[in-house]
């Protein structure tokens, strides 16, 4: 008798914790599948320190072969599913596509940047929700930096040293906090003008910075980041963003040349055409995770509505505390379907929460005691260390170099600007040049999976999802967009299209990955977990996108 096959779609704090709970309650009594866009799991947490200098880039990502025992990895993004065939269509990093066949599905997809109709901002903002843009803003600072230095002219050097991050939740917090150290050790090598020092603005509509969390905790945030020197504004906004700057909702103009994006999350589009009930853009689930009508479906994460049974009516906060939480849940309760153990409700009362400000300074609330300064520090590194899965040591070994050494302030000129964009249903994927979106368009197609099926409320027929449109991008003096041959012979750097006969993709140059997730502990793929600058136009120094590139989707 064959072995029941379970397929996870995706691997962010709920999917990787599903895998790891069914894979050692199962043991091999269960063909477990997991189907994500990268091999590793990413913690999000501590994704500001790999943009500060603090971490190296595989530092917060975790091998999920070499941690998964007993779990198959298939390497694609899902874009349709078919209830009633049971089976999920994916296309793998190269634009090939396949398909999966299952007995359980535990749909664990996350969430992605959250857009909101402002004039500019899906033009000349980067969100903060994958490893490629935590990498490119890294290298955009650092640019940054280093031409302010190098220039005489007082405007431009106060254009370039001016950094502004909108949403002042976890993310965006953390983003603020530990850019302010990064550039303040970037200028002791290189002085900029007399009397002048990189400006970080912290933007916000909400009365406060961690609207979310205690009082308390957003009290010694914000005082953290005005001692520090950051522009601490709440009750503001963007009005609109323009490739020399923003226009806040009071009036004021500020010229920048970076604009970080984290004022928050969205459950992945792939949900919505599940054809089930939705819940503002999450998949309805019962207390057990499980889908309404199909038994044999699970949802959990960002992209699941749970009913939180600690406070009735309303449903679990899109955190990475929930997410981990849920991974568990839903992994006892598919071996349950299979008569290993009994299933359980999911129901979990927040602990407390961790907000790292670089340095050694924190703010943490662990079972709801207030603490700040070293000790809080102390207490929210302990608690990262412990949430991640793997790469411990490494991740001490670093935070102890940093401490006694300077960081290396150079560019590492991997991730482009037109190879992030906000508007991405995979944020865990950098674009790149002659990759899978370039061929489906030049297919005749527009990037994106055509439809098929009805769908439907009953779950019938296969259901195919456009993860990204792609659309032309064209540079600041709206000049068609260079082909990656011609891009090539302006820089050097820049990716280059395959010879002819070869094909196109990773050996010409693949995805650098980046990795969805949302951690234990604190908010996901945001807050402890979490929760957040330049692109095309924004950055006359950087090559325009060597084609379509930037996807269209609208907001749920």
């Amino acid at each position: 008798m064959s072995r029941p096959r379970v397929v996870i779609v995706g691997a962010g704090f709920a999917g990787y914790e599903t895998a790891r709970t069914l894979s050692r309650l199962t043991r091999n009594k269960a063909d477990i599948v997991l189907l994500n866009p990268t091999d590793y799991f990413l913690y999000l947490p501590l994704l500001p320190q790999v943009a500060a200098g603090v971490l190296e880039p595989r530092r917060v990502t975790v091998s999920l072969t070499g941690t998964l025992p007993h779990v198959r990895l298939v390497l694609g993004e899902a874009d349709g599913i078919d209830l009633e065939a049971r089976t999920v269509h994916y296309t793998d990093p190269e634009g090939d596509g396949g398909t999966l066949s299952y007995d359980r599905l535990v749909l664990a997809v996350g969430s992605v940047n959250k857009l909101l109709p402002v004039p500019g901002v899906a033009e000349h903002a980067h969100g903060f929700r994958g490893l490629p843009e935590a990498l490119y803003l890294r290298d955009h600072v650092t640019r940054q930096i280093e031409l302010a230095a190098a220039t005489d002219d007082f405007k431009n050097c106060a254009s370039r040293c001016t950094f502004v991050v909108v949403g002042a939740g976890y993310t965006g917090t953390e983003v603020a906090a530990q850019g302010q150290l990064f550039t303040d050790q970037l200028v002791r090598k290189q002085p900029l003008r007399e009397g002048m020092r990189p400006r970080w603005l912290l933007l916000d509509i909400a009365p406060r910075v961690l609207p979310e969390l205690d009082e308390r905790l957003s009290s010694t945030a914000d005082r953290v980041l005005r001692e520090r020197g950051v522009d601490v504004r709440t009750g503001t906004s963007v009005e609109e963003a323009t490739s020399t700057g923003v226009r806040l909702s009071d009036g004021e103009f500020v010229d920048t040349r970076t604009l970080v994006w984290c004022v928050g999350v969205r459950p992945d589009p792939l949900v919505a055409g599940v054809g089930r009930p939705m819940e503002r853009g999450r998949l309805l689930v019962d207390p057990y995770l499980q889908v309404p009508g199909h038994p044999q479906v699970f949802a959990c994460g960002d992209a699941a509505a749970v009913p939180d049974l600690e406070k009735p009516g309303e449903y679990t906060a899109m955190t990475a505390q929930h997410a981990w939480r849920h991974g568990k849940v839903a992994g006892h309760n598919v071996a349950a379907s299979f008569g290993v153990g009994t299933r359980r409700v999911y129901r979990h009362r927040d602990l407390g929460f961790v907000v790292d400000l670089g340095g050694v300074k924190a703010a943490a609330n662990p079972l709801g005691i207030p603490l700040s300064g070293p000790l809080a520090g102390v207490v929210a590194r302990g608690y990262h260390l412990a949430a991640m899965p793997g790469n411990r040591v490494r991740v001490a070994a670093d935070w102890l170099l940093d401490a006694v050494l300077p960081r290396q302030g150079v560019q590492l000129g991997l991730v482009r600007s037109w190879s992030v964009p906000l508007e991405s249903a995979s944020p865990e994927l950098a674009r790149v040049a002659g990759g899978p979106e370039k061929r489906a368009a030049a297919a005749g197609g527009d990037g994106s999976p055509a439809d098929s099926g009805a769908g439907g409320p009953g779950g019938s027929g296969a259901v195919r999802v456009p993860r990204a449109k792609a659309s032309a991008v064209r540079d600041p003096g709206n000049r068609p967009v260079p082909e990656p041959d011609a891009l090539a012979a302006r820089d050097p750097d820049a990716p280059r299209a395959p010879a002819p006969g070869r094909p196109a993709g990773p050996a010409a140059g693949g995805p650098a990955g980046g990795g969805s997730a949302r951690p234990a502990g604190a908010a996901p793929g945001s807050p402890a977990s979490r929760g957040p600058a330049e692109s095309v136009g924004l950055d006359p120094d950087e090559p325009a996108a060597p084609g379509p590139v930037r996807p269209a989707e609208g907001e749920s």
